[in-house]
């Protein structure tokens, strides 16, 4: 789907009512069964599986941009795609029918045949930015106090359940350090997140700042007609290279096998080598290091310096591993067009960036691959039966509720595997809980530390020794606590909670009805 396609659809997608004619205070809420927070992989997928799982309940969608996809709308940077295969960061019911490793435009167009097939549209509302969302236990409902981003006209909505489905950033701006000098750099300084239309990258210097899957991705789109690249990292990261294929796939769309017995044979095999792959991170690293740079040598050749620039201080799978399709990042450092500097910036300077070994890095423009700011809960205040609500002091239930919050669930999904397989294994864990409530007769749910949990000991959200990524260290104090028990944490085991999800016992005194 090409940037003018992507324009006329998001003028396409918004279909929202208008406001009230005197564009004053809020009306009377809308009242719904259930707000999804997000119009993104996640909440596309929730809003799915409800009308699947409880068809008979009311919902809406609320999403601040103009558009269905989230993070594959908002950033436009050249070569964005997804370090994930589609096979697995696909949805369980929809089958991916292309390469595993798919560009935003593809992801988008396959968001929005989910959306068109199920009948979605109508429920999303966009241009909708949530300031606050209060809870009131006198009629157990939250209410949502939103702007229309268009028009400035403010909108109230209130639902039964509220199903934050928004991400783990914040959209707005990424994250840059502040380094010396960057005020007198003549040239231009461009976070991935917000890529300018107008910026030119043909013929220039570039610097990137960061060797993480945004740096891997948007090189080698820039390599091909830009002056050079240089990937300037303090310190490297593992890759993983392959074909953008996947040879079983292939064979059997040759033998016109069924798509849906295609996705669903290739997304279990890819689930399996994943596992394998995960368990040998812990078991045996050293083999698993060995074998990711082995990888990196055979595109480099032997006489690069592979211990300096692409061997991590750590072991794998302690931070994302980006996937390299067909190991375009590295041909384009083969072929002269990039080049990787392993370094710390001294200062920026009128013409580049000056390095605390004393290398210059001529620039024409400098790019900051440098992560996001992480968003807890979309940067909503929320306030319960009024008083303010404030997330670390909460324990996560099994990473998606929280003790003394009602009626909501979020999404977080893996950090080792597909952010969509934890979706889908949230939505369904969800839509039981609304079925269960309807049954028992129950207006919320609160989860509760039970009386063998309250000396438990609290812990942060993730153990840093397990995985340790920028964003996560600089934004733990925003996120809920963790305990010492599988369902007071967030485990990140994609192939243990497969099995643990459908069992959860929905009358343990975890569960606090009402």
């Amino acid at each position: 789907m090409t940037d003018e396609e992507l324009s006329a659809e998001a003028v396409r997608a918004v279909d929202i009512p208008d406001p009230a004619p005197d564009g004053s205070d809020p009306p009377e809420p809308e009242r719904f069964d259930v707000v999804i927070v997000g119009a993104g992989i996640s909440g596309i997928g929730a809003a799915y599986h409800l009308t699947r799982q409880c068809p008979g309940l009311s919902f809406v969608v609320l999403e601040a941009q103009d558009h269905f996809g989230g993070t594959w709308w908002t950033h436009r940077f050249p070569g964005i795609r997804s370090d994930s295969d589609l096979y697995t960061f696909g949805y369980r019911f929809k089958p991916w029918t292309s390469a595993p490793i798919a560009t935003a435009g593809e992801i988008l167009k396959y968001m929005g045949e989910v959306i068109d097939e199920n009948g979605i549209a109508p429920h999303i509302r966009y241009l909708h930015k949530i300031a606050s969302a209060q809870w009131s236990s006198g009629d157990n409902r939250w209410t949502l106090d939103a702007t229309r981003s268009d028009t400035g006209a403010p909108m109230r909505i209130a639902g039964r359940f509220l199903w934050m489905c928004q991400g783990y950033y914040r959209h707005s701006e990424g994250y840059t350090p502040d380094w010396p000098g960057m005020d007198r750099f003549r040239g231009r300084i461009i976070h991935p997140q917000t890529w300018p239309d107008d910026l030119d990258t043909a013929g220039k210097k570039i610097v990137v700042i960061g060797s993480g899957a945004t740096a891997a991705t948007l090189i080698p789109a820039i390599a091909k007609d830009s002056a050079h690249v240089t990937m300037l990292q303090r310190s490297p990261t593992f890759f993983r290279c392959g074909r953008n294929a996947i040879e079983l796939a292939d064979e059997l769309r040759t033998l016109q096998v069924d798509e849906t017995w295609i996705h669903e044979i290739v997304r279990r095999k890819i689930l399996y080598e994943q596992s394998v792959f995960t368990g040998r991170s812990f078991t045996e690293p050293e083999k698993v290091k060995q074998e990711l740079l082995s990888a990196v040598r055979a595109y480099l050749g032997p006489d690069y310096d592979i211990d300096t620039h692409f061997t991590p201080g750590y072991r794998p799978w302690r931070q994302r591993i980006a996937f390299i399709p067909d190991g375009d990042l590295l041909q384009a450092i083969r072929r002269g067009k990039a080049s990787v500097v392993t370094d710390e910036i001294e200062s920026f300077t009128e013409t580049g960036i000056q390095t605390k070994s004393g290398q210059h890095l001529d620039a024409d423009i400098i790019v900051t691959a440098t992560g996001f700011h992480l968003s807890a809960l979309g940067d909503i205040e929320f306030v319960i039966d009024g008083a303010p609500l404030a997330f670390s002091d909460t324990v996560t239930f099994r990473g998606m509720m929280f003790t003394g919050v009602p009626n909501m669930a979020w999404v977080f999904g893996y950090f080792r595997a597909s952010w969509t397989l934890r979706a889908d294994l949230v939505a369904d864990f969800v839509c039981r809980l609304l079925n269960h409530m309807q049954a028992k007769g129950a207006e919320r749910v609160v989860p509760a530390l039970r009386p063998e949990d309250r000396d438990m000991l609290q812990l942060p959200w993730i153990d840093p020794e397990n995985f340790n990524p920028g964003y996560i260290m600089r934004g733990m104090h925003l996120l809920p606590k963790r305990g010492d028990k599988p369902e007071w944490q967030h485990s990140q085991d994609y192939w243990t909670e497969k099995d643990e999800f459908p069992q959860i016992d929905l009358d343990d005194p975890a569960f606090v009805y009402g």
